[in-house]
């Protein structure tokens, strides 16, 4: 009864202050896709917890409320900024050692449909638990068990179910009947009704008492490794054990007045998003008298986003395995050149859109403490409810990442994205990722942390934001709910929109005319979550595409 009346005087407080106006002092902010992981946030700083310890508690909280990405049998990226520096963490899944380059083909060396989306053989080996217990061990203060709690108590109690739980995929029920155990466990889940899940609360529970061991060496990895055995799927003990979390060195670059950090390999994402604004900012003049979506910006920002996808394509993939040309993907002099290429008045032929070197359902948290400093995560399970199998016996998904691999160099993934030799499949490889978490710094001081969900599309969305905001100085709000637009060089000539906020009539209609397809997506593009920090006032928004929760609050 205690936690439940500690929760209901924190959703209180936390609906009070959901707009994310600021009322002075305001010390600390969380961003979060759901009330319940805004709830958990603030319960761990009231109760003297760092940004790291809030993330950590979000996270696991989201795998229970939030489970068609929510996750502890996924994994992702965690970018910290803790006294005064950055810090990237990558607990992104693993191919499982009986991996290998043509897992998905058939003997004729076809693609096999959804062979690497749906059941067992589509999971990579999880990080989700190793990579928070790495951010605890190096930056928590509160006790490992009291961050786990939260979650426990929404798995043994329940929650109230979403109107869009299943906003991403709303016939999974009937893609997944026959093929996984999906409907076992998630069969009866009911907008407005509560539902717990018992087993997930007692594996919970063991990760609380026993910390990453039972994850990966105890009672929970036998669960995976037997769900794994009835359903054909590739991962063993020997790869549970042998999995690490890694800490790397984040992607740092100057844009402006500030430095931009952001993810590195093997997330595309960081230096996606550098070249984004690197490119934009060489081609100011073309900007100049441009309105926001108008025509000419949405052609402008295609030309741009066209060049960066191509290098993504080529270049990208794990650094332990392939060498990842970092430096000179951002170097001024390769961003001059590639900014150079850009046709200001008419499509380039995507054909032409070469590499320039020589040689669907993700979610995301920010999180701003006392101190100041500040979390941006961002963990999946890929697709929503990723391969659709739970491991029984311990009531979580698993899920399917190795779509995110190329299955064949050349033959689009999920999310229509091409991929070649560098993020081929391998043994113990991470596939490449579009996850961007990411802050803005200036004098030392976070003064943006963003991140979003949206496969392919997720350093597109906050780069629009990032270009709203700096560009078009519109607010925090504002920015976020403002439509956006993706073009990735294939499919060819084509602006994807989104049915929350589509283009106007009238631009698309020029944009026909110039020679794009438009397409409207069945999904918004992200789900936007930041914290802004200007002149030591504190901003919390969270995305209204989604039933995110912003608060920001004095303790």
């Amino acid at each position: 009864m205690l936690y439940r009346l500690i929760f209901v005087m924190l959703l209180v407080v936390s609906c009070c202050t959901a707009t994310g106006k600021t009322t002075a002092p305001l010390n600390g902010a969380i961003a979060s896709p759901d009330q319940y992981g805004a709830a958990t946030a603030e319960q761990i700083m009231r109760q003297g917890g760092n940004a790291v310890d809030a993330a950590i508690a979000t996270a696991f909280t989201l795998a229970v409320t939030y489970p068609e990405a929510g996750n502890i049998g996924g994994g992702g990226f965690m970018l910290i900024w803790f006294d005064g520096k950055p810090y990237f963490l990558d607990y992104r899944e693993t191919a499982p050692a009986k991996a290998h380059r043509d897992m998905y083909l058939d003997e004729e060396k076809q693609v096999i449909e959804n062979l690497s989306l749906i059941g067992a053989k589509a999971s990579g080996v999880p990080g989700t638990v190793m990579g928070l217990w790495q951010a605890h061990q190096r930056f928590g203060t509160l006790p490992w068990a009291d961050l786990v709690k939260p979650a426990v108590h929404y798995a043994l109690n329940g929650f109230i179910v979403a109107d869009n739980q299943y906003q991403y995929r709303a016939d999974l029920l009937s893609q997944l009947a026959g093929k996984t155990n999906f409907a076992d466990y998630f069969g009866t889940m009911q907008a407005g009704e509560n539902f717990r899940q018992p087993e997930l609360a007692a594996t919970l529970q063991r990760i609380a008492e026993h910390g990453p061991t039972d994850f990966y060496q105890g009672e929970t990895a036998k669960l995976l490794v037997a769900q794994m055995q009835r359903d054909g799927g590739l991962i063993s003990l020997a790869d549970l054990a042998g999995y690490k979390a890694g800490w790397r060195e984040p992607v740092v670059m100057p844009w402006r007045d500030y430095q931009l950090i952001t993810a590195a390999p093997p997330s595309s994402g960081g230096i996606a998003l550098g070249q984004l604004l690197g490119l934009k900012q060489r081609r100011a003049a073309d900007f100049t008298g441009v309105s926001l979506n108008s025509p000419q910006y949405v052609h402008l920002i295609a030309e741009i986003e066209k060049r960066v996808y191509a290098d993504r394509a080529n270049y990208l993939g794990d650094p332990d395995f392939v060498t990842v040309p970092q430096q000179q993907l951002l170097a001024p002099a390769y961003l001059d050149q590639r900014a150079a290429d850009i046709n200001p008045q008419q499509i380039s032929a995507t054909a032409s859109v070469k590499p320039g070197l020589e040689g669907y359902h993700t979610t995301h948290f920010s999180v701003l403490d006392k101190d100041g400093n500040a979390v941006s995560n961002t963990y999946t399970l890929n697709l929503d409810f990723g391969s659709g199998v739970v491991v029984q016996g311990a009531g979580f998904l698993l899920n399917n990442e190795m779509d995110d691999f190329s299955a064949k160099p050349g033959v689009p993934n999920a999310f229509g994205v091409v991929g070649n030799e560098a993020n081929a499949i391998a043994a113990g490889k991470r596939m490449l990722s579009s996850m961007t978490p990411s802050l803005l710094v200036k004098d030392s001081k976070v003064e943006l942390a963003i991140g979003t969900p949206g496969g392919s599309t997720i350093f597109t969305s906050i780069f629009q934001v990032m270009v709203n905001l700096y560009d078009f100085k519109l607010s925090l709000a504002e920015a976020v709910a403002a439509p956006r637009f993706h073009h990735q060089l294939l499919p060819k000539d084509q602006i994807n929109m989104e049915p929350y906020a589509p283009l106007s009539p009238e631009v698309q209609k020029n944009l026909q005319q110039k020679g794009y397809k438009l397409h409207t997506q069945s999904w918004s593009l992200g789900d936007i979550q930041a914290i802004k920090v200007l002149d030591g006032k504190v901003e919390a928004v969270a995305d209204p595409r989604s039933r995110g929760v912003a608060t920001v609050f004095s303790y």
